[in-house]
């Protein structure tokens, strides 16, 4: 069964209420029609007393009675029909009354209620009509501006001439469909801005009688709007100005659509989304912030790249994308990692320079040693005294000392050769082994014994082992040094496992330090011939494999210098043997 259509209870109240007022009126019939009866009545009872009273009435005087009371109950008739057609008009009458007054009640309060100031212009420009909300806006009551026309009391003073043509295009009916924007004056001297739309008010024959006007108080919405875009023009400011390339684009089923671009991605990749595509670098999908840096070929330039997801205005999850050009700092790097390396040289050519005397020590006894086996033998044989056996362990001496000299030979080219830094997975004690050999050389000379302590689960490192010997022998040296005059003659060098680095500490019983602060600072040395570098390449060397290097005071006088390395991945594979032996 269909629910019969509910009424509006807006109208039905305002109904009710014009009931309330005008519900009497239609009793005004049927109070006519009681004295009506009532005076009926009293005819009827006066002429039946009349009647009784007469005692010789005559034919004609009772005829012409009869006739007068059929006149009496026609006219009664007619009478009672007229007041049922009054009573049925009356009842008509005051529904529509109702119903008009409903209406009119109902349009007055939803004019009442509007936020919206209602104006209405008769056709010469004069007012004709205010609501509430119109006059709440501007200060004045209603009948202060009912038939008021030109100067009107909210016109700014001195702005008048603008506001005539504002009303002159306002009644000429050319105002613009999206309103006008005015300001007007408050009673109390305030003013505000206001958007007014414009509306021909016709009547019920469709012709125009006037001009309807709305009025909305956007101060406060424009000041914010003002405030929004003057935020808006800065920020844009900001990211038309930065170096950086900031993109945003949202993944769509037919590819990257970009949102957003900066003027420096512009300038590099133009308004398209393929240079955002090209800086991902693969990590499609990939919710991460990491910064990564990356190569474009469109661009011939490196980026470091960073990316991230946010929310778009719309709710979208997008992706927001800020490419910083590091090409100039690429180069630099590369160009301080050359510079690097020429002073790494520099440094092993320098402390094979300061070695040379010792060295031509060191090679000059197994080339003695060779000379003189081979002397021998040649004596033997002339003499014809040489046996085979006698031979045999002369040249087997002599094979030795040669050999040994080429090792040494070896070490110092491998050592002072130039090369590119390698990181290899590689042996602690291999390094150690080759810079103690170096060390050797001068600790001998001046009396010092280097000792090594090893760990027996010590394991691999990850390191260039040619620049972590530079670092060692350097250390080596500068211990030896420092003990040339002490009465402790051997120099400490102890590795320990602290998982994942490996410590290896370099430990002298010298004079100690005089400033520990300043000891790495370039081209501050200690010694009265040093350059002041040794040291500073030495932490660059160490920091470039992610370790660290320093140095304390000995509890037992002297110093210890610190380095750490990072431990070698157990799955890295082993070295071919020829990077991890000095080949003779």
């Amino acid at each position: 069964m269909a629910t019969p259509p509910r009424k509006s209870l807006i109208p039905t109240t305002f109904y009710e209420q014009a009931q309330k007022r005008r519900g009497l009126y239609w009793l005004t019939p049927f109070i006519v029609l009681i004295l009506y009866l009532c005076v009926m009545g009293a005819f009827f009872w006066m002429q039946r007393i009349q009647n009784d009273s007469v005692m010789f009435v005559t034919i004609d005087q009772e005829v012409r009675q009869q006739r007068l009371l059929m006149l009496v109950v026609a006219l009664s008739l007619v009478i009672v029909v007229s007041l049922l057609a009054l009573w049925r008009y009356t009842r008509f009458r005051t529904r529509a009354e109702a119903a008009l007054l409903a209406e009119t009640g109902f349009r007055r309060a939803m004019e009442n209620s509007m936020s919206t100031g209602m104006r209405v212009f008769d056709m010469q420009g004069r007012i004709a009509y205010v609501n509430p909300a119109f006059c709440r806006m501007i200060g004045w009551n209603e009948a202060d501006l009912i038939g008021r026309t030109t100067p009107f009391p909210y016109w700014i003073p001195g702005r008048h001439a603008e506001h005539q043509e504002t009303l002159d295009l306002l009644l000429s009916g050319r105002t613009p469909s999206s309103g006008l924007e005015i300001e007007a004056q408050r009673r109390d001297g305030s003013r505000f801005t206001a958007r007014m739309y414009v509306s021909p008010l016709r009547d019920h024959n469709g012709d125009q009688i006037g001009w309807m006007t709305s009025m909305t108080d956007i101060t406060e919405p424009k000041r914010i709007r003002e405030a929004l875009t003057a935020a808006h023009e800065r920020f844009m400011t900001v990211l038309e100005g930065l170096d950086d390339a900031i993109s945003v684009v949202a993944d769509t089923p037919d590819g990257l659509e970009l949102l957003f671009a900066n003027r420096t991605y512009r300038r590099f990749f133009g308004a398209q989304s393929a240079g955002h595509s090209e800086l991902l670098g693969g990590r499609l999908g990939r919710f991460t912030d990491e910064t990564i840096e990356t190569y474009s070929n469109s661009a011939q330039r490196w980026f470091e790249v960073q990316h991230r997801m946010l929310a778009w205005t719309d709710g979208r999850r997008v992706r927001l994308q800020v490419a910083r050009d590091i090409t100039e700092r690429r180069t630099h790097e590369e160009e301080s990692r050359i510079q690097q390396e020429k002073i790494q040289l520099t440094s092993r050519l320098t402390t094979m320079g300061e070695m040379a005397s010792s060295l031509a020590h060191e090679l000059n006894q197994p080339l003695t040693a060779i000379a003189n086996y081979n002397m021998a033998a040649v004596a033997m044989i002339k003499a014809g005294k040489a046996s085979p056996e006698t031979l045999l362990d002369a040249l087997e001496k002599g094979a030795r000392q040669a050999e040994r000299a080429g090792k040494i030979i070896s070490r110092i080219r491998e050592f002072v050769k130039r090369s590119e830094p390698r990181r290899q997975r590689v042996s602690v004690n291999r390094i150690l082994d080759n810079a103690i050999s170096f060390a050797e050389i001068d600790a001998r000379k001046r009396q010092v014994v280097i000792e090594k302590h090893l760990p027996d689960d010590l394991p691999d490192v990850l390191a260039d082992p040619i620049l972590i010997e530079q670092v060692l022998l350097n250390l080596l040296k500068n211990g030896v040094e420092a003990m040339e005059h002490s009465e402790y003659r051997t120099l400490h060098v102890v590795v320990s496992n602290q998982a994942p680095i490996v410590e290896v500490a370099v430990i002298d019983r010298g004079h100690g330090l005089k400033d520990p602060e300043r000891l790495f600072e370039p081209f501050y040395s200690t010694k009265s011939e040093g350059l002041g570098m040794g040291l500073n390449i030495c932490r660059t060397i160490i920091e470039s494999h992610h370790g660290r290097l320093w140095a304390v005071a000995n509890p037992d006088g002297g110093t210890i210098f610190r380095f750490t390395l990072p431990r070698a991945a157990q799955t890295e594979p082993n070295p071919p043997e020829n990077h991890q032996e000095l080949q003779a």
